[in-house]
């Protein structure tokens, strides 16, 4: 029996494994209610009441307005850092803190199969975030087509990797699971209210707007607005984010704990 369960651990998880794995984490976050909807109906809110006051002249000789240049790319940005920064460590804490990683350390079902599932189903669920906002773009406000919607999807890619990544460091540090949500909140405030989610940034002293366009939020919207109206790409919200995803990938793998 010892040697069927030491060949089993040695073989790994197989395909249907990793399916109920994922299936598994899908199943908790439609569980839960707030985890589940406020990623979607929150940014749905935003982009409700930031479009009433968008002006619809185009901006320059770009033939895109301020609901492209600057709302529809906030509220993306919105749905992948609800999903990053709040979502993520939540469940990755209260996995740790209720034994559930330690005791899948004895299985073949590694903990690191819980990381992945994770990481999975909260793509998945920005997926329908992103799908639910761009539909409301284009039903109700009559949203202009990307320039190049593969550039807006790159974009989206990069933004996704830098918010799971700082996501990760919360989910590292975070001694529990109240902690990580409050860490979380105070991020996806903080970050959100510096990239211009309650208000424009010129709005922001000047420091502060200077430092907004290389904080990941404020970097991530302004490369998503780049994309969609197909203006050039700088350097500045690009560093900024690929910084922060290789910075918080090595913090994540030194400070990481599984029980």
């Amino acid at each position: 029996m010892t040697a069927v369960r030491t060949q089993a651990i040695a073989r790994g998880p197989g395909s249907r494994a990793w399916a109920m794995m994922i299936l598994a984490e899908g199943r908790a976050i439609t569980r839960d209610y707030a985890g589940l909807l406020l990623p979607l109906v929150l940014p749905l809110l935003v982009l409700v009441s930031s479009a009433s006051m968008a002006s619809s002249e185009p901006i320059g000789d770009t033939g895109f307005t301020a609901f492209e240049v600057y709302v529809l790319p906030i509220v993306l940005t919105m749905v992948l850092a609800y999903v990053g920064l709040l979502n993520m460590p939540s469940y990755l804490s209260s996995y740790r803190k209720t034994g559930v990683l330690r005791r899948l350390g004895v299985t073949p079902a590694s903990p690191l199969m819980v990381l992945v599932a994770q990481i999975v189903v909260s793509a998945l669920l920005s997926l329908v975030g992103i799908a639910l906002a761009l539909v409301a773009a284009f039903v109700f406000f009559d949203a202009i087509a990307p320039a190049g919607a593969l550039a807006v999807v790159g974009a989206c890619l990069l933004v996704m990797a830098c918010m799971y990544g700082i996501g990760m460091i919360v989910a590292s540090l975070a001694p529990t699971t109240n902690s990580a949500i409050a860490v979380g909140i105070l991020l996806f405030l903080g970050l959100g209210a510096l990239g211009g989610m309650f208000g424009g940034r010129d709005l922001l002293p000047d420091v502060l707007a200077d430092l907004s366009g290389y904080l990941p939020f404020g970097a991530g919207s302004d490369l998503i607005a780049a994309t969609w109206t197909g203006q050039p790409v700088e350097v500045s919200m690009v560093v900024p984010l690929i910084v922060a995803v290789i910075v918080s990938a090595g913090i994540s793998l030194a400070f990481f704990r599984w029980e």
